[in-house]
């Protein structure tokens, strides 16, 4: 004889019989057998908070998404309202939960962008070490130089040359741009995924809660004859009813405030306010209905007086409609919401009287759709007091209900997300969304929110399962807006997008989402909604769920890769001049114009107090407006190192030049390296103002934008006046006094660096501006 057991849920296997209650956790995933208005939040696997209403029969149609199949129950997925029974079918890994993590585990690890280019660029300047070093003990012996000297020197040349600095500031820059993310809603999981952020090409989002509030609005609202506009959103009751774009006078309008009334009392949610934030407990489909009412000036608790509910038959997907009792002023009334051809079919007139027009109502129901509503139909009935309860059942409604109108619904987009992709888009950004919503919203939200034209379709789940992979890689190149996709769709995608070369951002909150955010460059998980497993697949966190906090993360990421840019134009010309400077020297048969421990001072401390400062730079003006860099481009973009070229070259001849004018004139070559020494320290100072911009002059720069800079270059100046003006440090440095004209004389040759790349930056500006 069967009985009922409460088990482990680890202890299910396929054929067990599993009953379900509301509240509970779905344990495995079920084939239903026998429901009484079940209803089941499936949000971990489609990222939607509609409960869906579940049935037990076949469906016919293949390859549907796990929000489509309503006789089944997925493991994971909780019951919010009513029984059922149903037969395990798969149980731990085999479920489609148990699918999203095995999707996730088989993901492998792989470089972001900046990974990849510092490896390249590690080797680019490991050989470029390497043959100066090489060089120097070639040319050296060549010119009877000693081994020891040679060795010395080439070692030094090679500490010099090597921008050690790099590896400590691309980590500071990182940590800088991570602080400046948090105070704009972004938390970064991953300290390599911030500059990646920056060369973002696509960000597939998800819809509900991202790109919309997740708050079900009504937006039209239907009396039989007339529809009227209803402004507000969410589940704030500021709003007004219009008609023809002017305010409503609803007390004039009696039938309106009726339909407006069923839509309030014939309902099970209620409105809760948490700390001044209006909320819904129940479902967000009533909670919509309820604040419509409010916008029309009914207050909920005083029309529960009026109208004491005395009886309920509650919503079946079979039946397609829910009914309440109620009394009022000594009789009974019937008040009737669902389907609108569910309701049409029990409704015989409109409250005027007028025989009901089926065609013309579901005509307007229809157009209602089109814009990706949900659509309500409402519908009372008088009864008699004596007899109401005992023929208040479902088979003894009659289709005799008087129609009362419509009301269309959607969860209506974010304002600041709208704007937010018209600046992605400004930025050269495309964005996707993907969600399990079905593809008429989907389509609708797209339309709304700038992704999609009015005649682009959206793909849909059984779309994508019928295409081979590289079907669906030509289809991503021209669609924006995905509907009804399972996890594994969604990783399919952003897959094909990685092939196209994108680098992909993707959002997501749910447990469906985690194996498209562990496989995108970028993972954005949700910190408010997001469950913890996306959260863990995630490179960051989203704190307020809003989507333009994502563009704002993109911006800084920017931000961060610009600042290791201009490190680099900093570092790369000053080595390249060292290796040169000392190059020219020999084979002009002149001393090397530094000893080693100079080299050292130069490239460790003064070099690296501004490389630091070059960190803090604030974004330049026109930071999103830029399209995205080239994904395959490298650290060291053609125009820096053309402009590394030619500043090395500058300052290894202005260095020499000082250098040789010095020992000409008599000079000691202890006094001829202090100011070869000094002649590369202020070029320094020079060029780190240079670096601030590619592009934009440094006389349009404000030089205390960057504090750090300047006090760094403070910092520097001083410590290099300590060196050569301390008696102890100049024993350490090989140093001698300077006098005030030589100074003069070391700035003077210095500044042609500006110069130099003034001219550069002008003439590269006004090629671009030239047609």
């Amino acid at each position: 004889m069967d009985k009922e057991e409460e088990i482990p849920s680890e202890a299910l296997v396929p054929g067990d019989i599993v009953l379900l209650a509301s509240g509970a956790e779905v344990p495995a995933d079920l084939r239903l057998t026998d429901v009484t208005e079940l209803r089941i939040e499936e949000a971990a696997l489609t990222g939607e908070s509609i409960p869906v209403e579940k049935t037990v029969h076949p469906l016919l149609e293949e390859y549907l998404a796990a929000g489509d199949q309503t006789n089944m129950a997925f493991m994971g997925t909780a019951v919010v309202n009513g029984r059922a029974r149903g037969v395990v079918v798969a149980t731990g890994a085999k479920t489609v939960l148990g699918g999203i993590a095995r999707d996730v585990q088989e993901l492998s690890v792989t470089q972001t962008p900046l990974q990849k280019k510092i490896v390249k660029f590690a080797q680019f300047i490991g050989l470029l070490v390497f043959g100066s070093a090489i060089a120097i003990i070639v040319l050296g012996l060549a010119l009877g130089m000693t081994l020891r000297d040679l060795f010395t020197t080439a070692v030094a040349v090679s500490v010099a040359t090597v921008p050690e600095g790099l590896p400590i500031v691309v980590t500071v820059t990182m940590a800088i741009g991570i602080s400046r993310m948090v105070r704009r809603n972004a938390i970064m999981r991953k300290l390599t995924a911030v500059e990646t952020l920056g060369s973002t090409t696509i960000i597939c989002s998800d819809k509900t809660g991202t790109l919309t509030k997740n708050e079900m609005t009504v937006k039209v609202v239907y009396d039989g004859h007339h529809a009227f506009e209803v402004t507000g959103s969410g589940y704030d009751p500021e709003g007004k009813i219009l008609h023809d774009w002017e305010a409503t006078d609803l007390e004039s309008l009696k039938d309106l405030h009726s339909m407006l009334r069923i839509g309030l009392l014939c309902n099970e949610s209620r409105l809760i306010d948490e700390n001044g934030h209006i909320k819904i407990d129940g479902d967000p489909t009533e909670g919509a209905l309820i604040v419509s009412a409010m916008k029309a000036g009914l207050e909920p608790e005083k029309e529960k007086e009026g109208y004491p509910q005395v009886g309920i038959i509650p919503f079946e997907s079979d039946r397609g409609f829910m009914a309440t009792l109620h009394r009022h002023n000594g009789g009974m009334v019937v008040f009737l919401k669902g389907a609108p051809e569910r309701v049409l079919d029990m409704c015989s007139r409109l409250p005027s009287g007028e025989t009901v027009n089926p065609k013309k109502i579901m005509d307007t129901a229809d157009r209602f759709a089109e814009d990706g509503l949900r659509v309500l139909a409402m519908a009372f009935k008088d009864v008699d007091p004596h007899e109401a309860q005992d023929r208040f059942t479902p088979d003894h409604l009659g289709n005799d209900l008087v129609f009362a109108g419509m009301q269309g619904m959607i969860d209506p987009p974010r304002p600041e997300a709208i704007e937010a992709i018209q600046e992605c888009r400004d930025a050269g950004i495309r964005v996707s969304m993907i969600t399990g919503d079905h593809a008429v919203t989907a389509s609708a939200i797209g339309r709304m929110m700038g992704l999609a034209e009015s005649k682009t379709p959206a793909i849909t789940g059984k779309e994508l399962e019928e295409m081979t992979d590289d079907e669906l890689f030509q289809r991503v190149q021209t669609t924006s807006v995905y509907a009804r996709v399972s996890p594994h769709h969604k990783l399919r995608i952003v897959q094909q997008y990685m092939r196209h070369g994108e680098v992909v951002a993707v959002t997501g909150d749910g447990v469906n989402d985690a194996p498209a955010l562990k496989a995108a460059h970028i993972g954005a998980a949700m910190g408010k909604s997001g469950t913890d497993v996306a959260r863990e697949a995630a490179d960051m966190v989203i704190t307020d769920d809003n989507f333009a906090s994502i563009f704002h993360a993109v911006e800084e990421g920017r931000i961060v890769f610009d600042n290791i840019r201009k490190v680099t134009l900093f570092l790369i010309p000053t080595g390249f001049a060292a290796i040169l400077s000392i190059l020219i020297a020999m084979v002009r048969g002149i001393p090397v114009p530094y000893v080693a421990a100079q080299l050292l001072w130069i490239n460790l401390v003064t070099n690296g107090l501004q490389d630091v400062a070059l960190a803090f730079e604030p974004g330049e003006q026109n930071i999103t407006k830029r399209k995205p860099r080239n994904p395959k481009e490298g650290i060291m973009s053609r125009l820096m190192l053309e402009r590394s070229i030619i500043v090395g070259i500058l300052i290894a001849a202005g260095v020499v030049y000082n250098f040789y004018d010095a020992l000409s004139h008599g000079a000691s070559l202890e006094h001829a390296r202090t100011i070869a020494m000094t002649t590369m320290v202020l070029f320094q100072f020079f060029q780190a103002w240079n670096s601030r911009s590619e592009t934009r002059s440094v006389f349009r720069m404000n030089p205390l934008s960057n504090p750090f800079l300047f006090y760094s270059m403070v910092a520097a100046f001083l410590a290099q006046i300590a060196v050569i003006y301390v008696p102890p440090l100049q024993w350490v440095f090989r140093t001698d006094v300077l006098t005030g004209m030589e100074w003069f004389r070391i700035a003077l040759v210095a500044l042609t660096v500006i110069v130099a790349v003034e001219i550069d930056k002008y003439v590269r500006n006004h090629g671009k501006a030239t047609p």
